[in-house]
């Protein structure tokens, strides 16, 4: 199994290598070159596997035994999600009216990105510690994935993070869960600015070749591909547990409602289906629709402003994972991928080839929710099941409510409730917090402020330089 890049102007290289990378060399993001197909009897044989037992099936295809042999590799994935509170690391909620809530919140941070980094950060140790390598990790972080990155390597004596929030974007719980983080391998900074502002120092650093070789420089937002493999089976689980039956060929089809920001886990849909896994997808965004207009009209195009809304954690413009699914779709046309993204690069406006937006037009469907409609799925779900749920959650759900015709459908649950007080009063509904998370608002916190007018790549550089010297 090798990884090529996107736009094609990188060799081919393994998993270890695609790991450490984050984006390619030449700008695109890594993908396998060929995605494995399966049967109807593996996919009989897998339906009766548990979540933790279908992520050890799923990343034994993407990794060779060569690279993580795979009694190894169950050991990683075992010891990822031992810090899990649900016994099963995930679990479904059905509730009344057909809605079925696969909860996949139930990490140390209480949020979906719980799953992939886990599991990334194990493996990044194992191949660290073979090498005796040090590696410094670079995120942007919307709300949750700077807290879940920070507790998959916190504390790692081979591993310096640098975090990237944008100050006042984020809830205050999820502010906390980066802050109060006081290792001497976490640095975590408040960029007064929004999350796609905060991606373009990040871009920078990594452009800047000698720069990034020098510091072993790395990402684990979802442009690292191994987020996007373990994420692929929040899809398979969903279709095991919501699908009628089994017994009948064709298999039936499932639709998987996914709440969607930068991408990566409706490209790890997209990857499930082509892998033979009969699911329709459901890109559901907020108001800022750029995927929803994507798919509907072909306009990849940015809006004048990131607007703030209740799903602050899908308040992003440049959904970078769209690449991924847009080379899938294209036949892993490099040439054509990498045309596009130079022209979207400098324009920031990009009209897809009619033949790609009709095959993206036929492998999604897709939904936009304003605040209003936010509030009112999460009310009525409160209503309907005394059930919470976070604001990203309710913009499946108030998908699902439109949807009249009775098909089978899992709704993705990508946070807890308890991580978005102000949403849920906002709702009239009353938050409930567990005992971890109120004790954040009386914990030291540490950040360095990131001011507008200030050169964040230039701050950022100077920041690792004198990190690297104390080493």
């Amino acid at each position: 199994m090798e990884y090529v890049s996107t736009r094609g102007g990188t060799g081919a290289v393994d998993f270890e290598e695609a790991l450490f990378s984050g984006y390619a060399p030449d700008g695109g993001l890594f993908m396998p070159q060929r995605v494995p197909s399966l049967d109807e009897d593996t996919l009989k044989r897998w339906s009766c596997l548990s979540y933790r037992e279908l992520v050890k099936e799923l990343c034994s295809l993407f990794i060779t035994a060569e690279l993580i042999p795979r009694s190894t590799l169950n050991d990683l994935i075992d010891r990822a999600f031992s810090r899990f509170r649900h016994k099963d690391v995930i679990h479904l909620s059905r509730l009344k009216d057909g809605l079925n809530v696969l909860e996949l919140w139930h990490g140390v941070t209480y949020a979906f990105k719980d799953l992939s980094l886990s599991c990334t950060g194990q493996f990044l140790q194992y191949f660290l510690e073979k090498k005796q390598k040090h590696v410094t990790i670079l995120v942007g972080t919307s709300g949750d994935t700077g807290s879940s990155a920070i507790e998959s390597v916190r504390g790692q004596k081979n591993m310096d993070i640098f975090v990237l929030l944008p100050k006042g974007f984020c809830t205050e719980i999820q502010e906390l869960q980066m802050t109060t983080v006081i290792e001497d391998n976490v640095h975590v900074f408040a960029a007064h600015g929004n999350s796609d502002e905060i991606d373009e120092p990040i871009k920078e650093l990594f452009a800047d070749v000698d720069f990034a070789r020098k510091h072993n420089l790395m990402s684990l937002n979802s442009v690292n591909w191994s987020r996007i493999m373990v994420q692929i089976a929040h899809h398979f689980y969903a279709y095991f547990r919501c699908a009628p039956s089994l017994g009948t060929t064709p298999l039936p089809v499932v639709e998987i409602v996914v709440p969607t920001g930068g991408g990566g886990n409706i490209t790890a849909g997209c990857i499930a289906q082509k892998m033979g896994l009969p699911i329709r997808l459901v890109a559901v965004v907020n108001s800022n629709d750029i995927i929803h207009r994507t798919v509907q009209h072909g306009d990849f195009s940015l809006s004048e402003s990131v607007k703030a809304t209740l799903a602050s954690a899908m308040d992003i413009q440049e959904p970078y994972n769209m690449e991924r699914i847009l080379w899938l779709l294209s036949g892993s046309d490099s040439r054509l991928m990498k045309t596009l993204m130079e022209r979207f690069s400098v324009s920031k406006s990009l009209k897809l080839p009619e033949d790609l937006h009709r095959k993206l037009s036929e492998t999604l469907r897709s939904c936009s929710a304003s605040d209003e409609d936010i509030m009112r799925a999460m009310q009525r779900c409160w209503e309907e099941n005394h059930y919470l749920l976070c604001p990203h959650s309710a913009v499946a759900a108030h998908y699902h409510y439109s949807q009249l015709d009775g098909t089978p459908r899992c709704c993705l649950a990508p946070a807890s409730a308890a991580k978005f007080q102000d949403a849920l009063l906002r709702a009239g509904l009353v938050p409930q917090l567990p005992p971890e998370i109120t004790a954040l608002t009386t914990m030291e916190t540490r950040s360095t402020p990131l001011e507008r007018g200030q050169d964040w790549a230039q701050a950022l550089r100077e920041w690792i330089e004198a990190t690297a010297q104390r080493r």
